[in-house]
């Protein structure tokens, strides 16, 4: 570990230096290289520093001892050591978990597909407030949040609702939501007064670049169609819907959100993209069955994640074992605390999976 530590260290300064140099921000490409990998390194190289800095103060503190007679003097060089000590244990944890391999995707912006699954109306109502979590959730970390299609049904429920999240760490955070949540309450739709359970789906999608998916036109057929539902003036009176079908894996994209035919082309597009290059990552996923059991759950989207037990203002994520009791807070975006011990879980996990094998 401490071989690639120096390693980066060296590759750190070698950044900086490229950054300083003259000129060196006429080359865009270049230059936003340089930055995204010193973003990425400077964590590690200031955790390392410090750690060696109390190393150092270790070695000073244990030199002094030997000569030092007064006892004041010797107990306040005892407290530095034991200081150093505790702190030189906690960085080496740090570092750890910071030199663990990321996931290339974990910088993307994501795209959220929720699906109502059993339940009726009730999973429907439930997947819509499932929605407006999210939403409340990518507010409060100031994430740019873009609707791309949905499918509402009359009472303020959705059969489906797909949208964007563009934001900083976007998939890094968002990753541990996918999989099947359940609810269980009494259902507004229900007169009788019982507890229902009822499911929906979340699969969350890394953003795909067009240099992370490349399709041939000749697989996609394109139909443009006025678009349905209510809208404002000439949602309705212009051909701008547009539907994308892909021969080879048979998704369907329809786009109608917006009014303009180019920008609804885009957007399946992009959503097409997104879906395809996940189905790459879903096979790749599935090829590496004992990289799984290092992570929280198994990463299959059939796996139930999360229970939301309205009677008891309960939820609990079977992955980690965790119960919260505010379900109000979290209903309303506060999720955090559930993100936080999903990554802890994850990173600790990846530690126990690598110490096992060094």
């Amino acid at each position: 570990m401490f071989d690639k530590l120096d390693d980066l260290i060296m590759r750190y300064e070698d950044i900086m230096r490229e950054l300083s140099e003259p000129g060196v921000s006429n080359d865009q490409i270049r230059f936003r290289k340089l930055m995204k990998e010193q973003s990425e390194i400077a964590p590690i190289v200031e955790a390392y520093k410090e750690y060696r800095k109390n190393k150092q103060d270790i070695d000073d503190s244990l030199v002094m001892l030997e000569s030092e007679k007064d006892e004041e003097m010797r107990e306040l060089l005892k407290e530095e050591l034991a200081g150093a000590r505790r702190n030189v244990e906690e960085l080496e944890n740090r570092l750890k978990v910071l030199l663990l391999p990321k996931d290339p995707n974990d910088d993307k912006n994501v795209i959220v597909e929720i699906r109502a699954g059993a339940g009726g109306d009730e999973a429907a109502l439930f997947a819509a407030e499932i929605y407006r979590m999210y939403v409340h959730y990518a507010e409060s970390r100031r994430w740019r949040v873009e609707m791309l299609e949905a499918d509402e049904i009359g009472i303020g429920g959705m059969k489906s609702v797909t949208f964007m999240l563009t934001g900083q760490g976007a998939y890094s955070i968002m990753k541990y939501e996918s999989g099947v949540h359940r609810v269980q309450r009494v259902p507004e739709t229900e007169s009788g007064g019982r507890i229902h359970t009822s499911t929906i789906s979340v699969a969350v999608m890394p953003e795909a670049e067009d240099v992370d998916v490349e399709i041939d036109e000749k697989d996609i057929r394109i139909d443009v169609m006025r678009a349905s539902g209510n809208g404002g003036q000439c949602v309705n009176t212009t051909d701008s819907a547009v539907r994308l079908t892909h021969y080879p894996t048979g998704i369907v994209i329809y786009s109608q959100t917006e009014k303009s035919q180019i920008q609804n082309k885009e957007k399946a597009f992009a959503l097409l993209r997104t879906k395809l290059y996940d189905l790459e990552q879903q096979k790749a996923h599935d090829a590496e069955a004992e990289l799984r059991k290092s992570q929280i759950g198994t990463g299959d989207r059939s796996e139930k994640i999360r229970t939301y037990n309205f009677p008891q203002g309960r939820v609990t994520d079977h992955r980690i074992n965790l119960t919260l009791y505010k379900l109000d807070k979290v209903m309303n975006g506060d999720i955090q605390e559930i993100v936080d011990a999903c990554i802890a879980a994850d990173q600790a996990a990846k530690l126990t999976k690598m110490n096992e094998s060094a």
